[in-house]
Order: structure tokens, then C-alpha cells, then sequence
């Protein structure tokens, strides 16, 4: 009854989604009561701040007449595992660490939230993968680079820590920690050499001392020329002893401040960015020498895999071309963060090649929670099922030491941030789901979608069962939705230029170099549709593995959602479905619409059910999303149809707008700015 009375308390009263999935209290309940056993460190010991945090968590949050004992166990298993036991009203959760018992702490709370607590008997837990980290792409003024939540929560326009923000930071360390985050990466990958300053390396202990009782490690993002960036050298080659010696005395500088900092993010001769190549030298030479500056400090060094040249014929294999031969030539603590298709973070890709292939060197999964590619904060999209097809695809396929991130083969994963300082941290309520989707995936990649989806409703949105399963329904259909509105069958990379929301499928300013133009990746013309990378195009299908390059290599086998990634199909070409492209394009087109408005009209059968300033602002994106996918639809099929010279099939809705209109004008994402946190009461 007292859940009961939680929620229609909840569901009467505006609520600014601020607290996430950490709503749920324990009604004032004296009954819980909560002790430890086997474990006393000392007063200042971090470890003993954890445990009092994961004690006054449950003391807070569970509701329950129960007995809680949190137990230190040297057999428990893994580092951050744990195991919840019960015996009537007597549950104890052991761990061989004081982060392994607040997991546990936070799990059990999950448990009581979900309505699965655990009735008798035990469950363990352990992370598919030891680092578990979010890179914010914030930038030290306080912009964030693809950010659609505010500003940033770690650096200001003045250039520093924001240090009102304290408490603020210790709600976002209780967030990453409830579903496992353990790492945070405090500043954009297209790095300022400034955050390597005193100044500026004292203002990142300053956020490490808040965030190390929550488990979570802080890593920097560096730009390899730093050293004569900043004026102490004249060169940033990797190979010069002077260069070498700077990055070791600058990694001492950063662990006498901060003796647990988790190591370098670097994006190298990518996209502008400074890196070995500059100097003739290779990858495996830069970033074997700063793993070596950081080495005697466990430190890693995460080395990005995102690298494409201009002019290339096709921007997809370079990744590939670059980092095979190199296999096995990274130090130990050396690890390749890779995006997880070949692109760039595109609402659909095939897995990266690097997965499948790479046998000697650790490489770990880097995945967009903001939502670049797909409708920023806009539009809803839940990205549980893209991961998992991802994943599903990584254990099909998989070879060597890196065949199965469930086999806790992968060292690490990365997830791209979507927090801003905007009330609700992400913009939107429903973008939420994606951090908490990252989190729970991180730890235990075999978890579904549905699982994810049904947690995260009950504990942010609404317990009603009829509600939970359409809010359900909406979020698993979502990704597919918006790739059917946005590039079906495998079509990539049409975005307008700059803001990356709306179409533009004709984007083509003068000068633009031609792999940063849609008309590269489409390749639309009088013939067909689609981007060859069969052996009778680039080839790349060849970076794959036989079992798998074979059947995207085939027409007839190649599966339809990555047929125009790999195939130059003709319009009139019949496909395996029966329908030629032409048809089965704009049916695709016309589905995604179709989807969209539905998941409108079924968001406004939950009103009663949701507070009422949620369902607003949800509702409000929704009937947004559906706008916009008509205005896809239209510019898609309206241009493309100039090549097809083929009507729009029989039965299929007349455009809602035309093409002059269309290309005249860009796709608006204004009015759509959450109040920042200095708003809250």
C-alpha cells in the first residue's frame, strides 16, 4: 500500500525528471535496519566513505522490514561483483570491495523499485567489463561538442571548475554508480593542450576527490602535441627522448595529484587533430610512448580508432586499412576505442570490422548515448537495440581475443555523454533511458532491451502495468522507426552539414571536401541507389570475416537493412522480397512515418498515468518527431525520385511538402532549451 500511495504521489504532482531513476525513497522507514561485518577501516579510508554511502542509500531507499548486512568477503567475487543473500528478512551483500558492496546497495534498491525483489535465495553479479566509462565531449569554456542538455557540469566559461557544482556532482557520481559506470572522461576528445596545466589539472583532483567514494575513476582527453603546443618544446614527435621525457614528468605531475587517475583519451591525425603521423611515425609509436609515461602508475592509455583521410575512396575501410597491419604491436596498456560501425555513429551501420579481426590487441567499444545522428534531444530513440545488434553481431562473428564482450574479453567500453546542465541532465526525459541503457549494458551486455526499457519506465515514469507495457512498446519500436524515417535498407550519412538533424541528401557547399558531402555516401544516380563495397566495388566487405563478408558480398543474401551500404542497386532491381528498391524505399519511408505518428497517438493514452509536466514535455517531442519524420520522408523521396524518374507506388500518401520548399530551407531545431540546474528551487 505505502508503494501504492508513493506513486499516485508522484503521478498528481509536476515532477522535473532531475532525479532520474533514484526517485524511489523508504517512506521514512525506521524498520530497515542496516549494518557491516568483517570490514573496518579506518575513518578516513576510502573505502569506508563507500560503505557509508552504500549504507545510507538503503537506509534512505529501501521500504522494507528488513535486516541488511553489508559483508567484505576476500572470496567474493571480482573486484566490483557481488552477491545478494536472503534468509526471511535477513539479507546480507558481500563483495571483495567497498565499490563491489555499493553495486550491491544499488542493486538491491533496483530490486524494490522493479517489484523483483529478491524473495529468497542469492544472486551474483559480475561486470562483463572492468572500466565501464563515459567520455563528455565538454569543452573547457563550458560548451559541449554534439551536446543537446546545456552547458557542461565540470568546466565554466571562465575557464575552470564550476565549484558551486559540487553537490551537483556528487547526484551525477550516485547516478553513474547505480548502474555501474565506474570511469569519466572529463573533457572533449578534439582536447585543448590547456587541461595538461596545473591549473587546470588541480581544478580535475578537485573532481576526482568527489567523485572517487562512488568508484569512479576521472581520465583526460590529450592533444598529442601538447608538449609543443604549450611552448616547452619545438617538436611532439614520439620518438624524440626529450618528448618521452616531458610526457613522464607530466604523468608524475597528475598522480601526485590525483593517485587513481585512469589514464589518456587521444584522438590522433583524425579530423585535424595532431598525432604521430605528423612526424612519419605510426600509431603504435605514439601511443606506446605516453603508455609508458603512465605505465608505472596503472594508467591506459585508450587509443581512438576514428581516423579517415580526404579523398579517400572509401572512407569506410580506412580504420581498418590503418590498424590491422599493427595488431599486436600496442603495449598492455594500450587499448583501442572504436566506434561501433565504420562510419560515424549513424542510426544504422554493420559492426566495425576491428571487432571481428583484431586477435592480439585489446579493443573496446566506443557507443553514442547522445543522440548526434538521431534527432539530438528531440527526438525519442531508445539505442538499446542498436547496441544489441552491435553486440549480437560481435559474438556471431567474433575471432581471437576479442570474440565475446559477454566473455569478459573486452577490457573496457565507452559511452559518448548526453548530460548537459540542463534540469533533467539530458534534455530530455526520455534521453535519460539511453545513460541508463549504456550503464546496464556495461555491465552485463546479455541483459535485453525489453529488460532495460521495463526498468527504466517503472522506476523514472510510471508502475501501472498498462502504461509500463505501451511506454515499452514505444521505446523498442523507436530505433527502427527512426532508421525507416531517416536511411533505410542501409543508407548513411545524408545529414545537413554542421548540425547533423535534419536531411539534406543534396548538401553540396562548394569546396566541402566530397567525403563530408551525402552524395559520397548515397551515390545516387540514373542507374540505382547505394554505396558498392562488394569485390566488385572498394572491397570492403572483405575486412570482414569469410562467413560474413560472403553474404553481404551477395545480393540475394545480404541482409536488407545494410543492402544499400554495400550495394549500388538499381531502382527497378527486384530485391529478395519481391518489390523492386524503388518500392520497398518508399514503403520503408512511409512506415517510418507511420510509426512516428503512432507513437504519438499512443503516448496520449498514458496521460493519467504520467505527471503532468513530463508527459508534457515527452508528449511535445513525440508530435515533433512525427513532423519531422514526414519531412525526411518527403526530402528523401522527393530527391531521389529526380534520379529514379519512378512515381511514388500505388496507395502510397502524397508529399506534405515539396522540394524547392524543402532545400530552401533547413530542418529547425530551435525551442527546445531546457532550463539549465542553476534553475532548480
Amino acid at each position: 500500500m505505502a508503494t501504492l500511495l508513493l506513486i499516485t504521489s508522484v503521478a498528481a504532482m509536476a515532477d522535473n525528471g532531475h532525479q532520474l531513476w533514484l526517485r524511489q525513497t523508504g517512506l521514512d522507514n525506521p524498520a530497515c535496519n542496516v549494518t557491516q561485518k568483517a570490514f573496518n577501516p579506518t575513518a578516513t579510508d576510502i573505502e569506508s566513505q563507500t560503505v557509508r554511502i552504500a549504507m545510507s542509500e538503503l537506509l534512505a531507499r529501501i521500504s522494507q522490514k528488513l535486516n541488511i548486512q553489508l559483508e567484505k568477503r576476500a572470496d567474493a567475487p571480482g573486484s566490483d561483483g557481488f552477491t545478494i543473500s536472503r534468509r526471511g528478512s535477513n539479507i546480507t551483500i558481500s563483495s571483495a570491495s567497498g565499490t563491489g558492496l555499493l553495486y550491491g546497495a544499488f542493486a538491491l534498491i533496483r530490486m524494490q523499485a522493479t517489484d523483483t525483489m529478491l524473495k529468497g535465495g542469492s544472486v551474483t553479479e559480475v561486470p562483463a567489463s572492468p572500466l565501464r566509462i563515459l567520455n563528455h565531449w565538454d569543452n573547457l569554456n563550458g560548451t559541449i561538442e554534439r551536446g543537446y542538455a546545456g552547458r557542461s557540469i565540470f568546466w565554466s566559461d571562465k575557464g575552470e571548475i564550476i565549484s558551486q557544482n559540487a553537490p551537483l556532482l556528487v547526484e551525477y557520481a550516485r547516478a553513474n554508480a547505480s548502474i555501474g559506470i565506474n570511469g569519466t572522461v572529463l573533457n572533449n576528445v578534439n582536447a585543448s593542450p590547456k587541461v595538461l596545466t596545473t591549473d587546470y589539472l588541480k581544478q580535475t583532483a578537485h573532481v576526482a576527490r568527489i567523485l572517487r567514494p562512488y568508484g569512479i575513476k576521472v581520465y583526460l582527453s590529450i592533444n598529442f602535441a601538447s608538449p609543443k603546443a604549450l611552448g616547452d618544446l619545438t617538436t611532439a614527435d614520439p620518438l624524440d627522448k626529450d618528448v618521452a621525457a616531458w610526457w613522464k614528468a607530466k604523468a608524475k605531475e597528475i598522480y601526485d595529484l590525483i593517485p587513481d587517475f585512469g589514464g589518456f583519451l587521444v584522438k590522433a591525425n583524425s579530423e585535424g587533430e595532431p598525432g604521430p603521423g605528423d612526424y612519419g611515425r605510426t600509431h603504435v609509436e605514439g601511443a606506446n610512448m605516453l603508455a609508458a609515461a603512465v605505465k608505472p602508475y596503472g594508467g591506459i592509455i585508450m587509443w581512438r580508432a576514428f581516423v579517415y583521410a580526404a579523398n579517400s575512396p572509401d572512407r569506410a575501410k580506412q580504420a581498418y586499412e590503418e590498424f590491422m597491419p599493427l595488431d599486436g604491436q600496442f603495449a598492455d596498456n594500450v587499448i583501442l576505442q572504436v566506434k561501433n560501425g565504420p562510419v560515424d555513429f549513424q542510426p544504422r551501420e554493420p559492426i566495425h570490422p576491428l571487432f571481428l579481426s583484431m586477435k592480439k590487441t585489446p579493443v573496446m567499444p566506443e557507443w553514442q548515448i547522445t543522440q548526434e545522428y538521431l534527432g539530438h534531444s528531440i527526438h525519442n530513440v531508445f539505442l538499446a537495440p542498436m547496441w544489441k545488434e552491435m553486440l549480437d553481431d560481435w559474438r556471431t562473428y567474433g575471432t581471437g581475443a576479442n570474440r565475446s564482450f559477454a566473455d569478459m574479453k573486452i577490457p573496457a567500453i565507452a559511452g559518448v555523454s548526453n548530460i548537459g546542465n540542463s534540469v533533467n541532465w539530458c534534455g530530455s526525459d526520455m534521453a535519460q533511458a539511453n545513460w541508463y541503457a549504456f550503464g546496464r549494458l556495461a555491465w552485463n551486455p546479455a541483459i535485453s532491451s525489453e529488460k532495460i526499457a521495463q526498468e527504466f519506465i517503472s522506476q523514472t515514469l510510471t508502475k501501472d502495468k498498462k502504461a509500463l507495457a505501451v511506454i515499452s512498446d514505444i521505446m523498442l519500436r523507436s530505433h527502427e522507426a527512426c532508421v525507416s524515417y531517416m536511411m533505410p535498407m542501409g543508407l548513411h550519412h545524408i545529414f545537413a552539414g554542421g548540425h547533423h538533424y535534419g536531411p539534406e541528401p543534396w548538401y553540396a557547399p562548394r569546396g566541402t571536401r566530397e567525403d563530408w558531402l551525402p552524395r559520397y555516401y548515397h551515390r545516387a544516380d540514373s542507374v540505382g541507389l547505394g554505396f558498392d563495397r562488394t569485390m566488385r566495388g572498394t572491397g570492403a566487405v572483405a575486412e570482414y570475416p569469410d562467413e560474413m563478408a560472403k553474404k553481404l558480398d551477395d545480393f540475394n543474401l545480404c541482409p536488407e537493412k545494410y543492402l544499400l551500404w554495400f550495394h549500388h542497386v538499381g531502382w527497378q532491381q527486384t530485391l529478395p522480397n519481391g518489390k523492386n528498391l524503388w518500392e520497398t524505399l518508399c514503403a520503408k519511408y512511409d512506415e517510418g512515418v507511420r510509426e512516428a505518428e503512432d507513437f504519438a497517438a499512443k503516448w496520449a493514452t498514458v496521460k493519467q498515468y504520467i505527471d503532468p509536466e513530463r508527459f508534457a514535455a515527452i508528449g511535445s517531442r513525440y508530435d515533433r518527431q512525427a513532423k519531422d519524420a514526414w519531412w525526411w520522408r518527403d526530402a528523401c523521396l522527393l530527391y531521389f525520385q529526380q534520379f529514379s524518374q519512378m512515381p511514388l507506388p500505388e496507395g502510397a500518401p502524397a508529399p506534405r511538402h515539396n522540394l524547392a520548399d524543402l532545400m530552401r530551407f533547413h530542418l529547425a531545431i530551435d525551442n527546445y532549451t531546457a532550463p539549465d540546474m542553476s534553475k532548480l528551487p
